[in-house]
């Protein structure tokens, strides 16, 4: 079964009435959201708008020119007639380059807006907490950074514009047309209401299933990329069949709604002409019989279908636009949404410094935690622990203990529910993150490896570090040999993900980058679990060294990694149950004695 999309990244998925409801309530007006976006661009708003009001004037003063060429059709002066029709040139050429102005300008402004909407949103999202992610998919933010920023783009450069200059030859065509013939335009008039009630009608309709087909293009976008992420895993699992069905039951859901909206929007589209050009035959038939009688001329009736006709243009236009208003708004709701979510975790409004040089001091002041996905479970409890400054602490457990939730805490990945994390006596919640941040270098369980080379991936700890810098990094962390075999050494591009590279190849570029970093405090989770014996024994005295004079916090499953620990803290269930150095919790037994048996022996003595 499909998954339902959801409507917000703070929100799981909201009922379809509920949904309704909201979109009625707002019609188009989620497009004022893009205001703050486009206030910075008065000058070239002021510009379009002139050249749209030109090209508006002049294509309405075209059917006087056209008047004036029939009624002096038959004038003996062909100089006359030559004027006028040479008058008639120069509209349609002023017409054409006011066209061309007004596309330029308005297209421009578009491309400007999107790409500060697209650049504003990943701003928002890059920032944002692992909290927020448990939430929405990423795929999902890519899908609304891509699709719906296109489709905003599509209406501001184009939509609203031509909605803007068929509001003004509607408007501006029936005053004409009611200076041409009062009688006919009040015919005109008379249908009127029948054009715009399925406009209101339908468009409400239109833009629910338009957000909800936005929707479902953004959830298939989120399954897909999870999909292809996972790529290998997939096929290792033989699971592909599954993954093609999954995607393509949503991508057939979303097809599905199209079909809805599409066929809504040609029902609109089908009822609106119909009127509007039904209107004008019977206008036309009446104006007829007034030439026939003599009580207009044959160039006042022909100006007068000229805007009847622009008149029934302008509503058809904007019939179809209005539908492309409402998808575009909700399309600026979904980007609306990730810009205004609010983060679980906030830098303070009056933010402390850190005392310099910083030394690395940290300590746990009765912490608890529970993340907030499972809130049924604490991951700690009342945990209180002092690390000094160059210390060297190892945290060992079984899963589930804990280990990586102190790693992500110290980060501020999230904030305690209950007690404090401070750095060199100061909480964590009184420093902007980026302030003990850039003092914290990481080597993760799942080394990240981005596209690109292999010396731009260190570089990543330490953007300003020089080439130099980069390869004793690489030397330190025994990852030297390997990179100059690849084929262009250094510059060599390491694939999405770092494909081309194995699992302990990653491990050491991402342990090169931590050791770049140069940060006083150093956190290794697992960070030898992919090397083989060699290259851990090598890794190890690069960590040795690197850790000397640096808080060194330690996270890992194997024993042999953590042995030359200043102090080992054994977790449990969240709760700190020993800690001490490995020959002494030996001694002493309990849950590490236990582990270090089953690792260090055949397990049967712990049976």
């Amino acid at each position: 079964m499909a998954r339902r999309p959801q409507t917000s990244p703070s929100a799981p998925a909201v009922a379809p009435v509920a949904t309704e409801e909201r979109e009625r309530s707002r019609a188009i007006g989620g497009l004022q959201a893009l205001w703050p976006f486009m206030s910075p661009y008065r000058g070239l708003i002021v510009a379009s708008i002139m050249a749209l009001v030109l090209t508006a004037c002049v294509s309405l003063a075209l059917p006087l020119a056209v008047r004036r060429v029939v009624d002096n059709f038959r004038v003996q002066d062909g100089a006359i007639l030559d004027q006028y029709f040479m008058a008639a040139l120069a509209i349609a050429g002023l017409l054409a380059i006011g066209t061309g102005l007004r596309y330029a300008l308005v297209t421009r402004l578009g491309e400007r807006v999107v790409a500060d909407i697209r650049m504003a949103v990943f701003d928002r999202v890059i920032g944002m907490s692992p909290q927020f992610f448990e939430k929405i998919m990423t795929g999902e933010v890519l899908s609304r950074i891509t699709t719906d920023t296109t489709l905003i783009q599509s209406v501001l450069g184009s939509s609203i514009s031509i909605a803007l200059r068929n509001l003004l030859i509607f408007i501006g065509g029936l005053i004409l047309m009611l200076l041409t013939s009062g009688k006919l335009t009040g015919l005109v008039l008379l249908i009127v209401p029948a054009v715009i009630v399925p406009i209101l009608v339908l468009g409400r309709k239109l833009r629910v299933i338009s957000r909800e087909n936005q929707d479902w293009i953004a959830a298939s976008s989120g399954n897909a990329s999870e999909a292809l992420g996972a790529v290998q895993t997939v096929q290792s699992y033989t699971h592909e069949t599954a993954s093609r069905a999954q995607f393509a039951e949503m991508t057939e859901t979303s097809y599905e709604v199209s079909r809805r909206r599409i066929r809504t929007r040609a029902l609109m589209t089908v009822i609106v002409i119909f009127l509007v050009f039904t209107g004008v035959v019977g206008v036309l038939w009446m104006g007829a019989l007034d030439v026939r009688v003599g009580v207009m001329s044959e160039g006042t009736l022909i100006q007068f279908v000229i805007y009847s006709v622009m008149v029934a243009g302008s509503v058809a236009a904007l019939s179809e636009i209005w539908g492309e208003l409402q998808r575009a708004a909700g399309a600026t709701e979904r980007l609306v949404e990730l810009l205004a979510s609010i983060d679980a975790v906030q830098d303070p409004d009056l933010p402390k410094d850190l005392p310099e040089p910083v030394q690395g001091r940290i300590a746990f002041e009765n912490v608890s935690f529970r993340y907030p996905a499972r809130p049924e479970t604490a991951a700690l409890s009342d945990v209180s622990l002092d690390i000094a400054p160059g210390e060297t602490v190892a945290f060992v457990g079984p899963s589930g203990a804990g280990k990586t939730t102190i790693i992500q805490l110290i980060q501020r990945f999230y904030d305690p529910d209950s007690g404090r994390i401070t750095l060199d006596g100061v909480a964590l919640t009184d420093l902007t993150r980026d302030t003990f941040r850039r003092h914290i270098a990481l080597v993760p369980q799942d080394p990240v490896i981005f596209a690109t080379s292999a010396r731009e991936n260190i570089r990543f700890g330490r953007p300003g570090a020089s080439d130099e810098e980069v390869e004793a990094a690489a030397r330190a962390a025994a990852a030297h040999d390997f990179i100059k075999a690849l084929p262009d050494g250094y510059d060599s591009y390491v694939g999405e993900r770092g494909v081309m590279l194995s699992g302990g190849q990653k491990q050491r570029i991402a342990i090169a980058r931590a050791i770049l970093r140069d940060a006083p405090v150093l956190l290794l989770d697992e960070a030898t679990s992919a090397l083989d014996a060699e290259s851990e024994r090598l890794v190890q005295q690069a960590v040795d060294e690197l850790s000397a004079g640096r808080t060194t916090l330690i996270v890992a499953h194997r024993l042999a990694t953590v042995k030359k620990a200043d102090r080992i803290v054994v977790l449990d269930q969240g709760h700190i149950v020993a800690t001490g150095p490995h020959d002494q919790l030996v001694a002493e037994g309990g849950l590490y004695a236990r582990l270090a048996r089953l690792q260090f022996t055949d397990g049967s003595a712990a049976a």
